[in-house]
């Protein structure tokens, strides 16, 4: 019988169903100027006063980069069967363009092998943020040639990797990249220009495009294509919420998911932003490089939105879960009110609602039925705290095992309605530098003690490792 809290327990997820763990190069590398590695947007943007909770940096982060066989190890142990990582632009290609860096490529070289020889599914995402610098100063993300350079980087890591990796995902949450680095301001690069997000999500559209197509002609081994994309559950509040919800899902997913899986731009979404833009940087053929078939859709999930159409009295509400830093991350929705969500929340106030994980995997399902998912980031940051456990010290993190068991509820009981879920990634391995908060908010099932370094599985490692070794959610 089901909770209605989504607090299940004894589920099985059958013997195909991939478990694993996500994390992203700036977040947890480190070692930013050694073995030929380029500064990235990220490393700028960090190093900028005032951009980043306290003047935190990535320069050390988890040092990864000088520990990763102690954290492959610690994949081992804890019975991980896949693990997702990106690649950082940067090591490879310091300046975005040109020959490829052999450093870089031998330090991804050692990642996978470890991966393999431990038995864990290596699943590579080409992009999580850290845009080669050089490349942001002619243009980044507003730039088409931006999406070439990414193509040719691609190119390079499927000639090197393209016999061992499992699951090739080429861009992690373009919403982000393109709206929070170009129109709000919140991440790097830092603009705060409606008109340049929008050339920015049609070129990381783009470069999705032309990534697939170089990896396709270069891998030698049968993997999966895929994309990572952090889709919005937007519920509509009173009269006007069904028309703020239209603008928001058409900004926030379909602008995304119809180019990419229709080879089409929604009209709605180009009429409600012509004031914006007028989105003369589509060109012809461009869409047909976009629309390229892809074997996975990946699924970010934390939490919802709820909307409604702004009245215009009083102070318009903007509780979208995303730090101000000027600008906006909805060019042509200005009209749209963010209401505060219901409790409880996480450290990073977001909401706590499992349904919507479960209302999101059904709608895609209903909407692209031929194509499988995955969950490829899910988790939460609380304020952990570490207490002697009589032989070490431990983190007892109730709440994240918690929730974790009632998103993995909810991921079944997607599946029970005949979603074809194929895996779960939870966020993240180990805390890490958590973008414009720094390392203020940690999301690891394993806590990073960030002066000695030291690795601590939490109580939730634990549980997952329980979890994955007998394939039912724990009691």
């Amino acid at each position: 019988m089901q909770s209605a809290d989504y607090r299940d327990s004894g589920l099985d997820f059958g013997r195909d169903f991939v478990f694993g763990s996500a994390t992203a190069s700036y977040q947890i590398e480190g070692a930013v100027a050694e073995d030929g590695r380029g500064p990235s947007i990220w490393d700028t943007f960090s190093h900028t006063p005032g951009k980043v909770w306290n003047g935190d940096t990535g320069d050390v982060a988890c040092d990864h980069y000088h520990r990763v066989e102690e954290d492959l190890d610690l994949m081992q142990r804890l019975g991980l069967e896949s693990y997702r990582f990106s690649i950082a632009w940067p090591r490879i290609q310091p300046t975005g363009t040109g020959e490829a860096n052999e450093a870089g490529l031998a330090f991804y070289d050692r990642l996978v092998d470890g991966l393999l020889a431990r038995g864990i599914r290596p699943i590579a995402t080409l992009y999580h943020w850290d845009l080669p610098q050089a490349l942001e100063d002619a243009g980044g993300w507003t730039s088409r040639d931006t999406s070439f350079a990414f193509a040719e980087y691609a190119r390079i890591v499927g000639e090197r990797l393209g016999d061992r990796v499992s699951v090739w995902t080429t861009l992690n949450e373009p919403w982000c990249s393109a709206y929070l680095g170009y129109g709000s301001g919140a991440h790097a690069p830092g603009h705060t220009d409606g008109a340049e997000a929008l050339a920015a999500v049609h070129h990381l559209n783009l470069a999705h495009g032309l990534a697939v197509r170089a990896l396709r002609e270069v891998v030698t081994n049968d993997p999966e294509f895929s994309i990572t994309l952090n889709l919005h559950v937007v519920r509509p509040d009173g009269p006007t919420g069904a028309e703020a919800a239209r603008r928001i899902e058409g900004l926030a997913n379909r602008v995304f998911l119809d180019p990419m899986l229709r080879g089409t731009y929604p009209a709605d979404v180009m009429e409600d932003t012509a004031a914006v833009t007028d989105w003369s940087f589509v060109h012809d053929g461009d869409l047909e490089l976009i629309h390229q078939p892809v074997d996975l859709i990946g699924v970010n999930y934390y939490s919802t939105v709820t909307v409604r159409m702004w009245d215009g009295s009083g102070e318009k509400v903007v509780a979208d879960g995303h730090k101000d830093m000027g600008g906006t991350a909805w060019p042509g929705a200005d009209g749209v009110e963010f209401l505060q969500q219901p409790g409880p929340y996480t450290a990073m106030g977001w909401n706590i609602d499992p349904s919507g994980l479960e209302d999101l995997l059904v709608s895609l399902h209903e909407q692209f039925p031929d194509t499988p998912l995955m969950v490829t980031e899910n988790g939460a940051a609380f304020d952990d705290e570490v207490v002697d456990g009589g032989d070490g010290p431990r983190v007892h993190d109730a709440e994240r095992i918690d929730y974790l068991r009632r998103h993995f509820t909810a991921a079944h009981r997607a599946m029970a309605r005949g979603v074809d879920l194929r895996g779960y990634q939870v966020w993240s391995l180990m805390d890490n530098f958590e973008w414009g908060y720094g390392y203020s908010k940690r999301f690891g099932i394993v806590r990073v003690d960030y002066e000695t370094l030291e690795r601590i599985p939490k109580d939730s490692a634990l549980w997952y490792a329980e979890l994955i070794r007998t394939r039912r959610i724990p009691g």
